[in-house]
């Protein structure tokens, strides 16, 4: 069955004295959530999902990726709480996979574990001075502004006049813009006051965006460009010699035009627009950098600039050096080059492609055979592709895999014992919804007595525990 069909054949009740189909969901981002929605909006297969996530808070990167400045995008949690709300759907916070709960342990517990634990860690540029101080992965600073409880909340300095982001996707359009904005434009969001206090200090008037690659091919969308070049006290410069592109060519054996996304044509078409309007000496600045690759970060005991090689396309659409290099002024350099997922313990993983091994949300083990009782969904089943909504089908896809697999999961399977008892005996201090409410109305007590809009995030495992009575 494709994602588009129809699920008829999901909608025949079984005898109402079928026990539940215990399911545990690990990790309560979009892709878990939607999987535990998927699994208990069908009828035919009674179903009891169990979300859990090592954070006392769900809704992962719509929480704590999604810039505080994207309210419509943080929307979507709205949409998620009502899964979390479903009498068949228990969030249990507060527990670590492989440490607090093996999947040994989930064996006891469940007939299924579907594993949506997304890509955890950013990609390497794999050049000289990377680990120099000022140096710094762009997940560090996105969980910074968004008030992830790992993140140092006293960690950034932002000191530099010069920042450079070097990436061409969305993130990398977040994170310039946010250094771009004034902390006033940012105060009625939910970005810890810590971070807003830091912005309000900020040094950083310019910011550059590399792109290793041409216009076309960057992979940020055409709503968050238009979000960066909409701000009003920064002027935002676009060479006109970089985005001098004729979509006649589109189609054609070129190199970087014979497979040209709908999208792309968008973006190139704000670009073009932006390299016309004559910078206004506004405030502050951000630069793109079409065709330029980062060669090395400068600097001897910090960082001090970067030096960039300038590129192009071979006949055979691989990404080359001219040869041309210059070097960029800056103080600080945030890569946003990609995501990564991280291994699971005793779960099958794929070290090139940084993903579980699956077929159609079926974990794979080493020699292809399929993981009785394992499944996959979200980033770590494909990658780090697609927006928010993507994850939807994603794991409306597992879950019919799995549900089409519930007798054999049932077969020979012992009876499930409760998921608490397990818990009590590993130690760990959980959560759970009525928690994470708590949470939820501390940030909006917060944002209240601050004169902050509707919540502030508290930031920080204390403020958590504190909030849940534990502190």
């Amino acid at each position: 069955m494709t994602s588009s069909e129809p699920e008829q054949n999901l909608e025949s009740p079984e005898p109402e004295e079928a026990a539940p189909l215990r399911v545990a969901v690990i990790g309560s981002g979009p892709a878990g959530i939607y999987t535990a929605d998927a699994l208990t909006r069908q009828r035919r297969v009674p179903v009891r999902v169990d979300v859990l996530d090592r954070l006392y808070t769900p809704y992962g990167l719509v929480r704590h990726g999604v810039a505080p400045d994207h309210t419509k995008i943080k929307g979507v949690a709205r949409t998620l709480r009502r899964v979390l709300e479903h009498p068949d759907v228990t969030f249990v916070g507060g527990v670590e996979f492989g440490s607090d709960l093996t999947r040994a342990d989930l064996s006891r517990t469940h007939h299924a574990v579907v594993y949506a634990t997304g890509a955890a860690v950013d990609r390497r540029m794999g050049i000289p001075g990377e680990d120099l101080p000022g140096s710094v992965a762009a997940t560090d600073f996105v969980n910074w502004y968004c008030g992830h409880p790992d993140s140092e909340l006293e960690r950034f300095v932002l000191d530099a006049e010069e920042v450079a982001v070097v990436g061409a996707g969305n993130v990398a359009l977040d994170v310039a813009r946010i250094l771009a904005k004034t902390a006033e434009e940012l105060r009625h969001t939910d970005i810890p006051q810590p971070a807003l206090d830091l912005l309000s200090r900020s040094r950083v008037r310019t910011v550059h965006v590399l792109a290793r690659r041409g216009p076309l091919q960057a992979r940020f969308t055409a709503p968050e460009l238009r979000d960066l070049m909409g701000l009003p006290g920064v002027d935002v410069v676009v060479r006109p010699e970089q985005v001098d592109i004729d979509l006649a060519d589109v189609g054609t054996d070129r190199p970087g035009f014979r497979e040209v996304a709908k999208a792309s044509r968008a973006n190139l078409k704000l670009l073009r627009e932006q390299a016309e309007r004559a910078p206004r000496g506004r405030p502050r600045r951000i630069e793109f950098h079409f065709w330029t690759r980062p060669e090395r970060i400068v600097g001897a005991e910090a960082v001090e600039g970067l030096r960039v090689e300038h590129t192009r396309l071979d006949e055979r659409e691989r990404l080359v050096g001219t040869g041309e290099t210059s070097t960029l002024e800056v103080g600080m350099v945030l890569r946003s080059v990609g995501y990564a997922g991280v291994p699971l313990a005793g779960v099958p993983f794929d070290e090139r492609g940084r993903t579980v091994p699956q077929q159609e949300g079926r974990v794979l083990d080493g020699g292809g055979g399929v993981v009785r009782g394992d499944y996959v969904a979200g980033w770590i089943k494909r990658g780090a592709t697609g927006v928010i909504g993507t994850n939807k089908s994603d794991a409306a896809a597992t879950a019919r895999s799995l549900l089409a697999d519930a007798d054999v999961l049932r077969a020979g399977a012992p009876e499930p014992v409760g998921l608490v008892d397990v818990l009590s005996e590993r130690g760990p201090t959980v959560g759970d919804y009525e928690g994470w409410l708590r949470i939820d109305e501390a940030e909006e007590a917060l944002a209240a007595e601050l004169d902050r809009g509707a919540r502030v995030k508290l930031g920080g495992w204390e403020a958590y525990r504190k909030a849940l009575g534990r502190g």
